[in-house]
């Protein structure tokens, strides 16, 4: 390091410990103290950046935009030539701002070595990856997070992972995926929170405040990234990538609630979306970015491109080239070009000709060096760079513990008759049977890039621990399998049939046949589509063949989006709901069989009977001829009723639930008190997610048949009751209308609260 640069960051540093010296004393006792200390520490960051900013030339300043994936090992030899030698030129000069995929304290410590002591400023690199649902220990995939509806759970699940990455040096991931998601053809549904905006939002700000938890700047905290701004989750006809149309409407009211909640709650960085919208690539839409994100919600950090998506506008046909497509992003309000290498190349022309504003070079260069102030990377590049914390950190048994826990709270009971489950530990023989019994790859699910194959406890290492009970297994099908990532399709096989004759023989003989089927952990994700999504390959016929020898099934679905199982639904007796559940996979499937842990989640999307009625969802609109009617003329299908095999909310106990007294109180102006009375009515305590939907009956722009406004789990002992009390205020009554503007119109209002979408108690008020 160049002594100008030891000079530079000890001022920074002196200075940075004056002023919190300075406040700590002067604010102690004081209850506003830790807001005066955060605005202090803002403006300092502030004027660090002015500062910093006054210091640098247009080509380190584009490089601050500029983020590249790992090229080489940069514990080995230099490159010598090559587009590697031209990046590695590139990051010792300061013209690259961030690296991806560069991970572990070895790696990180020596390309930020490069950056820090080599380039001409010392500007610390800030190191991504793409930390979706657990590092080395991981969880499960954050639909079936979504699942548990509890949000300090989910929150611990994103602290976990959180302190994993920064063990291995990183500081940024990009995550939450915060879409809306009602179309499951679409595998990225595995990414986000459902179909819902409310709960959506509630998941998204709990996984931002898990990842960068109250101080950025500790070593444990990562910076978190909401995306993908904006529309991506309502690809026509569930194919990734693709176009999206929605209304100004569908737009607020639907699409942008959970990155608006993600933004309030101080998100350090956002990612734009591979789709258009409404004709305008989101990389190029200044309507969203600037307008929207930068202009209305009053964001302050920064805007990053998905994975080469600034290029991808020329094939969208919105740009020419490189360069222009630089031009539209650039101007439109993407800071950050990840993996397109066209910032580096085209921006300074750019605006040495006018076509892009100094201006808007400096804002976006600011915002990103704010986040890296923020991060505590000036103080101390080498801050996460502790090999003795790597070591500790990663893959524990404390994370372990952890992931366990939210895994058995994503499972959702949906079917359950004689009370089959759950399962008597002593003198029985259990079949267990399918492809995926004894998997201990495919339960990590998709991206858990870190994630170790052969590392998740697989469902026939779970069972094995209630040894009381005889256990017999046979895969009965096997499936064909790639599993590189960047490879589109894991496929099952549809012709070899040859192991269901000894399933259906292992069938025979047992007392409970538990199957577990469902997709392979790459069947659904980014690039995964389905046209079809019912069982893959040829499980359906090893189901109804294991069927037909022994009706007393429990299956058991491992899976990355809702399926259609129309079937299954009809005749067989339980169905457990198991998504991708992690690294913890088996143990926490086989407490919720055998009743150690009574199941508690609840879907947060809705199942279809077939994918002819996707995209299905509980928060609909009527039409002119809602129906039902006898006569041929009304909104429906002519060969299935309109209603999904599973709703939206639905999810059963090894107890019941009963609910009254449903209360409604009204306290002056637009404030409304709710209550209702709920009593565990069977014999084993159980967790019960209690539901608050909302309709408007009458607005300006119309509203949904019901949305979703409030939810409490509790936790109730046989017998107990509890009141649970809920308050609708303008931020539950209000919508956005076609002028973007938020309004509470006044009316009558349906209230309705219960354990689902469907079984609910409905009364209503006057506003």
């Amino acid at each position: 390091m160049t002594n100008k640069n030891i000079f530079v960051l000890s001022i920074i540093g002196f200075c940075t410990l004056f002023i919190y010296s300075c406040n700590s004393t002067k604010n102690s006792g004081n209850p506003m103290a830790k807001l005066t200390t955060e605005k202090i520490e803002e403006d300092e960051i502030s004027r660090k950046v002015k500062q910093l900013l006054s210091k640098m030339t247009l080509e380190e300043k584009i490089g601050q935009m500029n983020q590249y994936t790992g090229f080489f090992d940069p514990t080995g030899p230099t490159p010598k030539d090559g587009n590697n030698k031209t990046k590695y030129d590139h990051v010792a000069s300061g013209q690259v701002g961030s690296m991806l995929n560069v991970r572990g304290v070895k790696e990180v410590r020596a390309m930020q070595k490069i950056a820090v002591e080599e380039t001409r400023l010392g500007i610390p690199l800030v190191f991504a990856f793409d930390v979706i649902h657990g590092f080395k220990t991981i969880s499960p995939i954050p639909l079936a997070e979504a699942a548990s509806w509890d949000l300090e759970a989910i929150k611990q699940s994103a602290r976990t992972a959180a302190i994993e990455a920064s063990a291995a040096g990183l500081n940024w991931t990009f995550a939450p995926m915060v879409d809306v998601g009602r179309d499951a053809r679409w595998g990225r549904v595995m990414e986000g929170a459902g179909e819902d905006p409310y709960l959506g939002s509630k998941v998204a700000v709990a996984r931002v405040k898990g990842f960068q938890g109250d101080d950025l700047s500790a070593n444990n905290t990562i910076s978190a990234c909401a995306k993908h701004f904006a529309g991506y989750g309502f690809s026509e006809s569930g194919k990734d990538y693709n176009t999206v149309d929605v209304g100004l409407s569908t737009l607020y009211n639907t699409i942008l609630p959970p990155f608006k909640a993600c933004s309030d709650a101080g998100v350090s960085t956002f990612m734009n979306s591979f789709n258009e919208l409404n004709g305008i690539p989101a990389t190029g839409d200044a309507f969203l970015q600037r307008e929207i994100l930068k202009g209305e919600w009053g964001f302050e950090g920064f805007v990053i491109s998905d994975w080469g998506s600034i290029s991808e506008m020329i094939a969208h046909g919105h740009a020419a080239d490189g360069k222009h497509a630089s031009e539209l992003a650039a101007n439109a309000g993407s800071d950050m070009d990840m993996e397109s290498h066209l910032y580096v190349n085209h921006l300074k022309e750019l605006v040495e000709s006018g076509k892009v504003d100094m201006k808007k070079i400096d804002d976006a260069t600011g915002r990103i060096l704010k986040v890296k102030f923020e991060l505590g990377l000036f103080d101390d590049p080498y801050r996460y760079c502790n090999e003795a914390r790597e070591k500790e950190e990663i893959y524990n048994k404390k994370h372990a513990d952890a992931v366990l826990d939210i895994a058995k709270k994503s499972i959702v009971l949906l079917k359950n008759d004689n009370n089959t489950l759950p399962l008597s530990k002593n003198g029985k023989s259990i079949a267990l049977i399918g492809p995926l019994a004894d998997d201990k790859t495919s339960p990590l699910g998709n991206w858990r890039l870190a994630g170790e194959d052969e590392t998740a406890v697989s469902v026939l290492e779970g069972l094995e621990k209630y040894s009381n009970n005889k256990l017999t297994h046979s895969k009965g099908v096997k499936f064909v399998e790639d599993k590189t990532f960047f490879h589109a399709h894991v496929n099952y096989n549809k012709d070899d049939k040859t192991g269901i004759e000894e399933a259906v023989k292992v069938a025979k003989n047992a007392d409970v046949v538990i199957m577990v089927l469902g997709e392979h952990g790459m069947q659904s994700g980014e690039g995964r589509s389905r046209a079809h999504i019912d069982l893959p390959g040829v499980q359906q016929e090893l189901l109804e063949a294991v069927y037909e020898a022994n009706k007393n099934i429990v299956l058991v679905l491992m899976n990355g989006r809702p399926l259609a199982l129309p079937w299954a639904a009809e005749n067989v007796p339980a169905i457990v709901e198991a998504w991708h559940l992690g690294s913890q996979s088996g143990h926490a499937i086989a407490e919720v069989l055998y009743g150690d842990y009574n199941p508690s989640g609840k879907l947060p999307m809705s199942f279809p009977k077939t994918v002819g009625q996707v995209p299905i969802y509980y928060n609909y609109k009527n039409t002119g001829r809602p129906g039902p009617k006898k006569e041929v003329f009304w909104q429906h299908y002519t060969d299935v009723t309109n209603e999904p095999q599973y709703a939206f909310g639905h999810g059963l106990s090894y107890t019941t639930f009963k609910y009254s007294n449903l209360l409604i109180t009204k306290n002056g102006g637009n404030n409304v008190s709710v209550s209702v009375n709920v009593t565990n009515s069977g014999k084993m305590d159980g967790e019960e997610v209690v539901q608050l939907y909302i309709r408007d009956q009458v607005a300006s722009v119309t509203r949904p048949v019901k949305e979703l406004k409030g939810f409490e789990k509790i936790n109730l002992k046989a017998g107990e009751s509890k009141t649970v009390k809920f308050t609708l205020s303008d931020q539950e009554l209000g919508f956005y209308n076609n002028q973007r503007k938020f309004i509470v119109e006044p009316g009558m209002f349906d209230v309705m609260v219960g354990g689902n979408s469907v079984d609910l108690l409905i009364d209503g008020f006057e506003l």
